[in-house]
This record gives C-alpha cells, structure tokens and sequence, in this order.
C-alpha cells in the first residue's frame, strides 16, 4: 500500500492524486525509539544487553459474539492477517462517499493477473461551507492494485497453479497504487448512485462518445440527475487520444423532478433487453427511483431522450429503501420499504400496485435487497435489525386477490450482525455466495450451499475439547455459511463485486474505501499495543 500517484500529472484539470499516507512520516518521527524496530516488533534486552525480537502472540476477534472480547481493550489494536487476503488496499477521499458503483472498463473479464486496475463512479457528502455546495460525481481509476505482502518464507496453498502462472509478481511487492479521476459538481449530498446496465459479455469494452454511458444520482434535494459519463471515462482509459478531442460536461444530461423534495436512496437501471448491442440503445433504457415519501418513479428512453411517467407505483406506505429489477423478465421488479414489506411490481399494471409480497418481511424496515443473477426466483434482503433472509420466490405464487401478503418464511436466515445492514449483493456469477455489510463495521461473505456434515463435527470438536482449544467457543459461535469478515472500515455503507475481476470486493465507509481479495476465512486478530510502537494505526493504515 502507500499513496496513490497521479501518473499523469495534471494532465487534466480535473485530475488529482490522493495520498494515503500524510501523516505517516511525522508519526514515523514523533514515535521513533532505539528499541522499537520499524515492524512493529518489540525488543528486549537480555542480560548481555543484546536484543531478542518478539511479536506478540494475537487471537482471533469476533465482536459482540464471543463474551469476553465484545470491545477492544485501552492496549489492544485490529491488526489485518496477511495470510487472508491476496489484495488489500485504502483509498481516502477528501470526503465521504456514501454510495459508489463498479463501471465497465475495456481490459477484459475473468483478470486475474496482478496488478489490477479499476474504474469507478463514486457520489460525496460534504461538509457545506455557507452557499458554496462541495459535493461532486467521481470518476475513478485506480491501477497498479497489487498483491499484499508477506513473509517471503510463507508459502500460499490455496493459489491455483493457473494463477501461480499469471502472477510474475513476487509476494512482497504491494507497491504503491496510482490513482487518476475526473469530477463533476452535483447539488446536494449523493444518496445514491448508480451505473447504467451494459450488454453482456463483460469483455465488451464501454460505450466511448459519442455513445453514452449513464449513471444516475439521487440527491439530498430530492433531484435525480442523469449524466453521461462516457467521455470522462474515456478520458481515462486514454489519456493520449482524449486530451485533445474530448469535452467533459459539468451539466446533467437529464433531471427527474417527480419527487419534488422528497429525498431518496433507491436506483435501479433496467438490464438491456437480450437483442441489445453494446452500444447504448437510447430507446432501451429504463431507470427506477424511489423516494422517502414511498413512490417510485419509471423513467425511460427514447430517440429524443428521457421521460417519467407521471403516475407513481404507490403500495408501500413507508420509505422506499431500495429497488432493483428482474435480471430475467423485463416489466418486473422488487423493492423494499421501511413499512417492513418487500414487494414485487409488474410495471404493465395499470393501476400501479404491486402484484406480490411479503408483508412483514423483517421486524423492523427493510433496507436492502439483491435479486439473484443466476438463480431468479431468489432475493436476499437486510433489515435494520441486523437480520438477513433468503426468500425464494416461488412460494410467494398468490394472485393479488387472494391475500398476497401471507406468513411467508424465508429459506434461510442469519443473525449475525447487530446492526443495519446497510447493502447486500450476490456474487455475480456464483448463485448461492452474496457479500453483506453493516452499521456494526462488519463486510461479511456467506456461502448458502455450505453445510455441516454432522459426525464430522462432533468428531473434531471434540478433538478440540480434548485439546483444551480455546478456539471451541469461538467455533460454535460461527454460522458454517459464514466464510470470511472483513473488518477495518468505520460506517460502511455500500459493497459490491467487481464483475471483472473475479473475487474482487469494494466497500466503502465513512473513512474510505478498500478493495481487496480475500484467501481464508480468518481476517482478523487482536494484537498488544506497546508503549512507543509506531505500528498504532487503525487496521488498513499502511505502514511503509
């Protein structure tokens, strides 16, 4: 890790680099002690007055599960397990941004050979300063995403050989990420943003201009305003040919007023119909937003431009929290509410009302939900109780006069956070895997096709109690379709997967955003604090 360089030097006048690490160099002095090495490794001085390095010994972290551990001591810090991540980077904006979107670039499907490069579209909440509105759309592209360090002498037994083949780079090389963006100035705080659906395959290069690449942002002032993004992108990718030939537009291409002062966080693009090409289709293209006052809005394309329909789908009775269409059947989707429903909306209804549903879905609101890419008939959603369920569709099969809204059960369910969750997404291309967050700091993996062969738990556990593992407690404390927490980030509001880079995830919090791989299910240890160490930054700090 260490700070993102502007490879291109102001090429651009929107362009900038960030850097990770400002302060490092001045804790570097403020914490240098002849008995403190630059690891974060603790020397003592035997009786010859020679040094013997030790680290401390840590252990696995599990908050609020495991009695004893809720809450890091005044002498205990999170420090990031090497061994569980393949990639780990911090990105740190001058501002927060609470919602962002993966866009398509033109370097392929399936990459798996570091260093990585990513393009996304990011929205800021500001701080405002009198009249003056601070907030803008990013633009992003982050390259040189390299491998994480490690111990040369460790060895990686879960690396493919077909990887082991790509990746020339050696284990110690995390070097410093480049990072070149574009922005364009948005009124308001963005809620919520979100990048138009392109044409299958992912291998498909993005629209360049004069085609047009959408996203959409649903602002604190109830506004949502759809730019085109195409030529900052462009811009990006090709620096050299776009210098000269390329205007960026500070001004939105279409703005939705339907919801007047209503402010909103749900944004759903329609997929492209199965016939669409690459290129944009300006008379295929459909958008959703639904706002706090409980409507959601259609809008949709022609050769002249975008329109909303006047008349709003109106069944929730709360806010609409979020929304997302069918990924197989083009007038269908589902939405989520803080009246606890999640419901289902064929748009070719007349009289805008939802066709099924679960009533009480959660206990509490509903605030977010994923349609299976793979497997349509299934949707996870969170509430804000920190619950997640698993609902297939199937069993929800009830005209809409014959009570829709029964006692419904979900096929899964998992307790584990004790917070919102605050996004949820299934991986792209494996149907029983999604990523969730939540308010309580955690990113999550879960695995639905996971189960416990019974006699084989026993049979090790106990081994385990026979041993006197501590770990035993921990053990049984985990759910088997938990795979992997990630922890390190402060508010964590979105996540989501990199289509193109498989295994990828980006989140991101108040306190930035992170990218990473992960290897094993163990993340997370606590390691003593030692008075002077510098190594006293929070868990994804580099320390170069």
């Amino acid at each position: 890790m260490g700070e993102f360089e502007d490879a291109w030097e102001d090429e651009f006048e929107d362009e900038d680099s960030i850097n990770l690490n400002d302060d490092d160099e001045d804790e570097d002095e403020e914490d240098d002690d002849d008995n403190i090495p630059g690891d974060g490794k603790v020397e003592d001085e035997d009786i010859d007055g020679n040094n013997n390095s030790r680290s401390p010994s840590p252990k696995t972290y599990l908050p609020h599960q495991i009695t004893g551990i809720k809450t890091l001591g005044e002498d205990e810090e999170l420090v990031a397990d090497p061994t569980a991540y393949r990639m780990l980077h911090n990105l740190s904006l001058a501002w927060p941004a609470l919602s962002f979107d993966v866009l398509r670039d033109d370097l392929g499907e399936e990459r798996r050979k570091m260093p990585h490069s990513a393009c996304i579209v990011a929205g800021t909440q500001a701080e405002a300063r009198g009249d003056v509105d601070q907030d803008e759309i990013m633009i992003m592209k982050w390259e040189g995403l390299s491998k994480m360090a490690r111990d040369p002498d460790y060895v990686d037994e879960d690396d493919d050989d077909e990887d082991d083949d790509d990746d020339d780079d050696d284990d110690g090389v995390d070097e410093d990420p480049i990072l070149t963006y574009k922005t364009i100035p948005h009124k308001s705080s963005v809620n919520r943003v979100k990048a138009q659906a392109l044409p299958l395959p992912l291998s498909s290069p993005p629209p360049r201009p004069p085609d047009h690449y959408f996203i959409a942002s649903f602002s604190g002032a109830g506004k949502v305003h759809i730019f085109d993004i195409a030529p900052h992108l462009f811009a990006l990718q090709s620096p050299q040919l776009a210098n000269d030939q390329t205007t960026l537009s500070k001004r939105p291409y279409h703005t939705i007023n339907q919801h007047g002062r209503a402010e909103g966080f749900a944004l759903s693009w329609g997929p492209p119909p199965p016939s669409s090409t690459n290129q944009s289709s300006p008379s295929s293209l459909r958008l959703l937003s639904g706002d706090v006052c409980s409507k959601i809005y259609l809008t949709v394309s022609d050769q002249s431009g975008f329109t909303t329909q006047s008349k709003p789908f109106t069944s929730h009775t709360s806010s609409v929290e979020d929304i997302q269409w069918s990924p197989t059947e083009q007038t269908v989707f589902a939405s989520c509410s803080a009246d606890q429903s999640l419901k289902i909306w064929d748009v070719r209804v007349k009289d805008r009302r939802s066709v099924l549903g679960v009533q009480k879905a959660h206990p509490t609101d509903v605030n977010v939900l994923s349609w299976n890419l793979k497997t349509s008939y299934l949707i996870v959603s969170g509430g804000d109780e920190g619950g997640i369920k698993v609902w297939d569709l199937r069993n929800l099969q009830t005209s809409v006069n014959q009570n829709p809204y029964g006692e419904e059960e979900p096929v899964a369910m998992f307790n584990w956070h004790k917070a919102p969750i605050t996004s949820i997404e299934w991986h792209p291309t494996e149907d029983s895997c999604f990523i969730s967050s939540s308010a309580d700091d955690q990113v999550t993996i879960w695995d639905l096709s996971v189960e416990i062969d019974e006699e084989e738990e026993r049979l090790r556990s106990k081994k385990m109690r026979s041993d006197g593992d501590d770990d035993l407690l921990i053990d049984q404390k985990i759910p088997p379709q938990l795979m992997f927490v990630h922890h390190g980030q402060s508010e964590i509001k979105e996540v989501h997967w990199h289509p193109q880079i498989p295994g990828t995830i980006i989140s991101t919090a108040l306190d930035g955003l992170n990218v990473y791989v992960i290897l094993f299910s163990l993340c997370l240890s606590i390691k003593k604090k030692k008075k002077h160490s510098i190594d006293n930054h929070s868990l994804l700090s580099s320390n170069t």
